[in-house]
């Protein structure tokens, strides 16, 4: 029996082996695209209904302008986009969730300065979603969590299929928790990359990339620990190695992807 369950876990891992969109990383999802964009949906609901939607109309219009640039050339139909921008003033932080719902608090606004600053942070966080960065850190917990019994039953149907269900809900964490989903630094990185190639692709400035990352930096020197920055650096970390990363990165999105026409 537990030769069976070891070679179905195996044949399971093998058939969720999946490559990331521009990178081709592999990786492991057992979360079906569909099921993913239906927690993100919930999720989303229930931040706007705990939130305030803000009703800065010159914000908003940047934010919403800046979405409709970036959701073209991120080529996802299927994505119901929405962008809203969320009043805290504490909260210095945005995401992206399955299925395109976008969210800025208002603390970040004066990090990101500009319009092309949104974009930096709104590319990033769109590029988590392009990567399924949240399936795919739930996919890790629940290896973790259940072992190859239980990766048996995700993948088999019936009584599994409603057990999955459940194991989905109880690792993403409707609401709150999962907006404050926590990236490996890899994905974090990757992030970066996919960002930056959403940004060049919708005809925006990616030096602002490196800019902005420094206004982070500079914004978080003699920061106490456990404030509101520190929390959004702890999965967004700002470093002189990420700036020099991205810096890097630059030519080569250039010279791969060429930068459209003005809009």
């Amino acid at each position: 029996m537990r030769k069976r369950l070891g070679a179905l876990a195996a044949l399971s891992l093998l058939a969720a082996c999946q490559s990331v969109p521009y990178t081709n990383r592999s990786r492991v999802v057992l979360i079906s695209a569909t099921e993913e964009k239906k927690l993100g949906e919930q999720a989303y609901a229930d931040v706007l209904k705990k939130g305030k939607v803000s009703g800065d109309r010159a914000n908003v219009d940047m934010l919403r302008q800046v979405g409709r640039r970036l959701s073209k050339v991120a080529d996802k139909p299927d994505f119901a986009w929405e962008f809203n921008l969320l009043e805290d003033d504490k909260q210095i932080n945005a995401f992206c969730l399955p299925g395109g719902k976008v969210a800025f608090y208002t603390g970040i606004l004066p990090v990101t300065a500009t319009e092309t600053g949104a974009a930096v942070v709104m590319s990033h966080e769109i590029a988590h979603a392009l990567a399924r960065h949240g399936a795919e850190r739930m996919s890790q917990g629940m290896v973790a969590q259940t072992g190859g019994q239980l990766l048996g039953a995700v993948l088999g149907g019936g009584q599994g299929a409603a057990a999955s269900s459940k194991l989905y809900e109880q690792l993403y964490g409707l609401g709150a928790g999962l907006v404050v989903l926590s990236y490996s630094r890899a994905q974090e990185s990757e992030a970066d990359h996919i960002g930056l190639i959403l940004m060049q692709k919708a005809g925006y400035d990616m030096e602002e990339a490196v800019a902005f990352w420094g206004r982070m930096t500079k914004a978080t020197e003699g920061k106490r620990s456990n404030g509101p920055l520190d929390k959004f650096l702890s999965t967004h970390p700002a470093s002189q190695e990420r700036q020099d990363q991205i810096k890097k990165w630059i030519p080569e999105v250039k010279a791969q992807f060429p930068k459209p026409p003005s809009p």
